[in-house]
């Protein structure tokens, strides 16, 4: 549980208990004989930015998709909201969970506009209505892809494919009223800064960063960049050889004997102003 203090307009400062709505509980995921992920349990709260750190080989991305319901676990739960989720029926489970893999491959020439619109397709059953058209207008232009959305999809760069998929994915869980209560949202990112250029990853770190902050949402993400993670993360998972190795703030898990011991490599803390720590290696 988290104790977040606010200040409010008057002198008195608001208590709100935060439950973690996403809760792992002791996941082992097996090829064989081999364990991917082993006896990891973790919880997560709505509102925060939660990134999965690790080398290569370390299960982050075994762990995201147990997390997403793409694998189910050889032994352990995951519960969204006190349910396991693999109980949740899968027309449900699409409302709100969404989930933006390493690759996305399309074998049909869509537009832009088709590839965005299909982030909506749990919403409705026939044609799109006005609400869809709507919040895949206002994905392409919160995504900046507005000016290709008659584009043919495999005609893109790499990183520009990247930005339609990510409007594709928050379409998905996008409401037009945020003020609309309901149940929550659950958006997992597998290595998401994959093809884009320091411009888009902070562009995009930003933009989820501003998505998460709603109350209802939890995000779940992998990143490979040690300092974005630092920058942008709220709360930090460290795997390796399968195992969660530390969990907590980025000033908690990111240590020098910890970096050492994991990633086998020197790392020094250099301030910068107006984003915290750097971290250098050597």
């Amino acid at each position: 549980m988290i104790l977040r203090v606010s200040s409010a307009s008057s002198a008195v400062n608001e208590f709100e208990f935060i439950e973690p709505v996403l809760e792992a509980n002791d996941l082992t995921f097996k090829v064989g004989s081999r364990e991917l992920i082993s006896d990891i349990s973790a919880a997560f709260e709505p509102g925060r930015l939660h990134l999965i750190i690790g080398p290569n080989g370390a299960g982050k991305s075994t762990l995201i998709k147990v997390l997403a319901r793409l694998l189910r676990p050889n032994t352990g739960t995951v519960e969204y909201e006190g349910i396991d989720v693999i109980k949740t029926g899968e027309a449900d489970l699409a409302k709100g969970r969404a989930v933006l893999s390493q690759a996305v491959e399309v074998a049909f020439p869509l537009t832009v506009r088709e590839i965005v619109m299909m982030g909506r397709y749990p919403h409705f059953t026939g044609r799109p209505g006005t609400v869809d058209e709507r919040i895949v207008g206002e994905m392409m232009e919160f995504f900046e892809i507005n000016e290709f959305e008659s584009r043919n999809y495999q005609t893109l760069s790499g990183g520009e494919r990247q930005r339609v998929n990510f409007a594709r994915v928050l379409s998905q869980l996008w409401r037009v009223d945020p003020e609309i209560s309901g149940p929550c949202r659950y958006l997992f990112l597998d290595e998401p800064l994959t093809f884009l250029d320091i411009h888009h990853q902070i562009a995009f770190m930003r933009k989820i960063k501003d998505f998460t902050s709603a109350p209802d949402v939890v995000t779940v993400g992998v990143v490979h960049d040690l300092n974005l993670a630092a920058r942008f993360a709220d709360h930090i998972l460290l795997l390796n050889n399968g195992k969660l190795v530390a969990n907590g703030t980025a000033a908690e898990v990111l240590t020098t004997e910890r970096i050492r011991e994991v990633f086998e490599v020197e790392a020094r803390f250099v301030p910068v102003e107006g984003s915290g720590l750097h971290l250098v290696f050597d």
